[in-house]
C-alpha cells in the first residue's frame, strides 16, 4: 500500500478527528477559564494578598515570590475550574439513574443466586 493510502487511512480514523476537535475545544476552553481567572477571580486575590511587589521575595539566589506566583496561579485556575465546570455543570447535567438490581435470593442447598420469585432452583433443583 503506498505510503500517501496509509496516511489517508490513518487521517480518517475517527480516533486522529476527535483528538483534533478536543485540541481546538481545549485551546478556546482555556481561554475561557484564563478570562474568568484573571477578570474575576484575581481581582479578588489581590485584595486578601499582601500589597507590594512580593512576587519578586528572593531567599539568596532562588526567587521564591516566582515560585510562590505560580503555585498560587494553579491552585486559584483548578479551583475555578472544579468548581464551576465539574460541580456547577454537573448538577446541570445529569446522569442517568441506574436500573435497579433484579431482585434476588440465594439457595440454601448450592448458595447459587436465583430470581426472588422462583420457587425451585435451577442450579440444584432444590423446592424452595
Amino acid at each position: 500500500m503506498p505510503v500517501f493510502q496509509e496516511f489517508k487511512a490513518f487521517v480518517s480514523k475517527g480516533n486522529v478527528v476527535d483528538l483534533a476537535v478536543a485540541v481546538v475545544m481545549g485551546g478556546a476552553f482555556g481561554k475561557i477559564v484564563t478570562a474568568m481567572v484573571g477578570g474575576l477571580v484575581m481581582p479578588l486575590v489581590g485584595y486578601v494578598m499582601p500589597q507590594g511587589d512580593w512576587q519578586k521575595l528572593a531567599v539568596g539566589p532562588f526567587q521564591i515570590g516566582q515560585l510562590l506566583a505560580a503555585v498560587i496561579d494553579f491552585l486559584l485556575i483548578a479551583l475555578v475550574v472544579f468548581l464551576v465546570f465539574v460541580k456547577g455543570l454537573g448538577r446541570v447535567i445529569k446522569k442517568p439513574e441506574a436500573a435497579p438490581a433484579p431482585a434476588t435470593k440465594t439457595c440454601p442447598e448450592c448458595l447459587e443466586t436465583i430470581p426472588e420469585a422462583a420457587t425451585r432452583c435451577k442450579f440444584c433443583t432444590t423446592k424452595l
